[in-house]
């Protein structure tokens, strides 16, 4: 017999201490007032605190390192810095500007004021009235726990210049021929995010559809399902089968990306074949600055702990690096009756030497829930309205419902750079993941809200994966065509297993009304005699991939293939039942032309790949291997960027087959297809010196264009609504110095829960507010932050997803938390 009293609670591995973010008062925005000017060799007129400096340099650019690290304060330029002949010493107390004023004396740099506690340095000698001027140039930033291997955040530090894309390595985003999205480490921080979830739920054309007190994310991006299945299908570093399977903790993001729609050439075919778009998580590394950082954090109901993060370089000259984040949370949620206790511990180790780049990272992961949330479900035969949503607090689940997870990985991925424009690059990685819950789903039975549980089952998962590439990337000139070709080679292989334990004999599983949850008797359920095989996948690519640079980078052309193939066994009670192979070659073009500094105009044709499986036991063609399906994206779309502020426009139409049995004939067939057609609007940076905007909208119109089930042709597909925003606002307060307020916007329409249309949920929009306030306690920088999500307590059904389940909205919730740099 197997009962909660027997579950063995493995001991969490602590790490530390933690804290993040914040956001705020939109409203406020509109009081804001922007009084930036350009005054050679004088000090400009914002609130200043002093500051004890005491260093010697012998550049320009290691003295702004050296007064941004003591400050805290973000120093961008976007000129050449010019050299300088005799030291610089600053010694003593100063502000800021003052310490910048001497150390560009005699210089023709100058510098004005872009936020309350950020500068940027110009060259007075080609200015004349910089103050009424647009920058137009990326701002490089200063900070000292930067990556020099990364782009650089953008004016406003919300999100990167560029970001990484998949084989062809990191590109500016005005020169990608994709929509890409990087969220830097200063958004995720002062979002206070737990999870890249709390990320990506703030991204117009993402959804994170399951609740955030489940035992797992899941992701809607342009409509289709990402993270769906046991095998995980978020990138770390590039890589698929690294990062934790069902659930990605924050702290192990320097940043996170996001390339929307279909991307089989960029990063090969998905662990479980999804195509809305790819997440990749960029892991940190240690800066050229010492890091020491401890923060603390209370919320989400009564959950305390915290994050501690470390670095340091070594050697001759500094080639060596170490970085090392752990975290550990426990308490009680915003949830009824759950408790949850959570760590992560990362440790990255890398070599930076003139030509040859190593790196090893190490990642430890665990979350105990006890009464985890389930989504709700409501049979295709029922015909009754969804009923209203509860309270975003309700718990169906009983308090001896648990579940475990336990991810540990591992990766090291290294390049060499054999000639002065050839790279040779590998890398291989892999994990675990254990998986122990006792848990249902809660079925709703009517519009009353009356449910009970079904699928009550003890289980036990256990997933190994892999994944290993190689390649070389080199750049030469044909004429006046300068080339950047890639070729890479890559393996991906997991294997999922699981044992069933059902309850014993004569057990009552719980049942109730949303609307008042009442206390069930425990149940006990036999034991799972091991975790039989599920299923084995193997995923082998070949790729090559040509950009070509055309009228000194005015016009970006990229080409390319990648031969896929694709195998898939799969178990019962661990004997193997069916197996699938096949083959396919996708490819993609895409075209960047940029008439001016500051507008890109960009289209793509990309595929997107998913096995085509075979036909289940039963039908009239059972054991038919079918062909892989292949989704189709076109996109064309205009980014702009104007130096401190930029946004895109996109237009998309993305096309994805999948299989059904026919009634008539029970033959499997693979004639189902879903159409998204989309436009998406989004906007990133400064609107003046201290007013910074970050969001957008995604308009959708999805349909069923083909269907082997005619009564499903033209409907629209569930869980696909018709518009997305997300409008997020930050205001540097002129009354507080080092105070931002902040708040976001968000909305999402209607959404159908069933393949008629006849059932769905409401549309529905929360506000969110925040406050940071940035300072120095005895010379220690702190940030404090606070957040409240959902200030107005909406009752909503949040979102659906690929399997119609029901996702329940969080309830006003706040939380809080501090950080120090030492």
């Amino acid at each position: 017999m197997y009962s909660k009293q027997a579950k063995s609670k493995k001991n969490i591995l602590i790490s530390a201490l933690l804290m993040t973010s914040s956001i705020g008062l939109p409203t406020a925005l509109m009081a804001a007032e922007t009084n930036t000017q350009t005054v050679p060799g004088k000090q400009v007129e914002v609130a200043q605190a002093l500051y004890s400096f005491d260093f010697s340099v012998m550049s320009i650019a290691e003295g702004i390192s050296q007064i941004g690290d003591v400050s805290g304060w973000s120093i961008a330029y976007t000129i050449d810095l010019p050299e300088i002949t005799e030291p610089r010493e600053i010694r003593g107390e100063f502000s800021v500007p003052g310490a910048i004023e001497m150390l560009i004396r005699g210089t023709n740099l100058s510098y004005r004021a872009i936020g309350s506690r950020s500068l940027i340095i110009t060259d007075a000698s080609t200015q004349s009235n910089v103050s009424d001027e647009m920058v137009t140039d990326p701002v490089i930033v200063e900070a000292r726990d930067a990556q020099s291997d990364l782009a650089p955040a953008y004016a406003g530090g919300q999100v990167a210049t560029g970001g990484r894309l998949g084989m062809l390595g990191n590109t500016d985003i005005m020169d990608a021929p994709v929509s890409i999205t990087s969220y830097t480490s200063e958004h995720i921080a002062d979002q206070q995010a737990e999870t890249i979830a709390d990320v990506l739920q703030y991204d117009p054309s993402v959804r994170a559809p399951n609740a955030e007190t489940s035992n797992l994310d899941t992701y809607q991006i342009r409509g289709f399902g990402v993270n769906l299945a046991n095998a995980g299908e978020v990138g770390f570093n590039g890589a698929y089968g690294v990062a934790p399977t069902f659930r990605v903790d924050s702290a192990l993001a320097e940043r996170i990306e996001v390339i929307k729609g279909p991307n089989a050439l960029l990063n090969g075919m998905s662990p479980t074949g999804a195509v809305g778009g790819a997440i990749n998580i960029v892991p940190k590394r240690a800066g050229d600055e010492d890091l020491n950082r401890v923060s603390l954090d209370y919320g989400r109901g009564e959950q305390a702990g915290g994050n501690i993060d470390f670095s340091r370089r070594f050697g001759a000259d500094d080639e060596f690096g170490v970085r090392f984040n752990g975290g550990y949370h426990d308490g009680d949620t915003f949830l009824d009756h759950q408790t949850r206790e959570r760590s992560v511990a990362a440790l990255a180790l890398d070599y930076k030497g003139d030509k040859f780049r190593a790196s090893v990272d190490l990642i430890d992961q665990r979350e105990n829930l006890d009464a985890p949330a389930r989504e709700f479900f409501i049979n295709s035969t029922a015909t009754f309205a969804v009923p209203d949503a509860p309270d975003g607090s309700t718990n169906p689940i009983q308090e001896w419902e648990w579940s475990d997870a336990v991810d540990r990985s591992g990766m090291v991925k290294a390049e060499y750079d054999a000639l002065d424009h050839l790279t040779v690059f590998g890398s291989f990685g892999g994990g675990r993941t254990e998986l122990d819950r006792v848990f249902g789903t809660p079925i709703l039975q009517n519009s009353a809200g009356d449910y009970s549980e079904s699928g009550l089952t003890y289980r036990r998962f256990l997933t190994d994966r892999w994944s290993t590439s190689g390649g070389v990337r080199g750049e030469f000139d044909t004429l006046d065509v300068t080339h950047n070709v890639t070729f890479e080679a890559s393996h991906y292989q997991d294997s999922v297993s699981r044992g069933t334990g059902n309850p014993v004999t004569g057990s009552t599983s719980p049942s109730g009304n949303i609307y008042n949850i009442e206390y069930a008797a425990p149940v006990a359920f036999n034991d799972t005699n091991g975790r039989p095989k599920l299923s084995d996948t193997k995923l082998t690519g070949y790729a090559l991939a040509d950009t070509m640079s055309f009228w000194d980078e005015q016009v970006l052309f990229t080409v390319g293939a990648r031969h896929q193939t694709i195998e898939v066994d799969n178990y019962n009670t661990g004997v193997l039942s069916t197996s699938y192979e096949d083959s396919v070659i996708t490819p993609m073009a895409g075209i960047v032309v940029k008439p001016t500094e500051t507008v890109s105009v960009y289209a793509n044709y990309i595929e997107g790949l998913n096995s085509g499986g075979t036909a289940p036991s039963g039908t009239a063609n059972e054991g038919q291997a079918l062909e892989p399906f292949v989704a189709k994206q076109i996109e064309t779309g205009i980014k702009l960027d104007f130096g401190t502020i930029g946004g895109s426009v996109s237009a998309f139409q993305i096309t994805k087959p999948s299989s059904d049995t026919d009634p008539d004939t029970n033959v499997r067939r693979a004639d189902n297809e879903q159409r998204n057609r989309g436009i998406e609007f989004n906007v990133f940076g400064e609107v003046t010196s201290d007013i910074r905007l970050l969001g957008g909208v995604m308009f959708l119109d999805s349909e069923i264009t083909k269907a082997v089930i005619p009564a499903n042709k033209g409907k629209r597909p569930v869980g696909t609504p018709e518009m997305q925003i997300n409008i997020g606002g930050e205001w540097d307060t002129p009354f507080v110095d080092g105070l931002t307020l902040s708040s976001t916007i968000t909305h999402t329409s209607e959404q159908f829960v069933d393949t008629k249309n006849a059932q769905s949920i409401p549309d529905w929009t929360t506000l969110d507010l925040g406050a940071r306030y940035k300072t120095e306690l005895y010379g220690t920088p702190l940030t404090v932050r606070a957040t409240v999500q959902n200030v107005t307590n909406e009752k909503y059904w949040s979102g659906v997803n690929d399997y119609s389940l029901l996702s329940l909205g969080a309830p006003r919730t706040a939380f809080l938390s501090v950080t120090a740099d030492f």
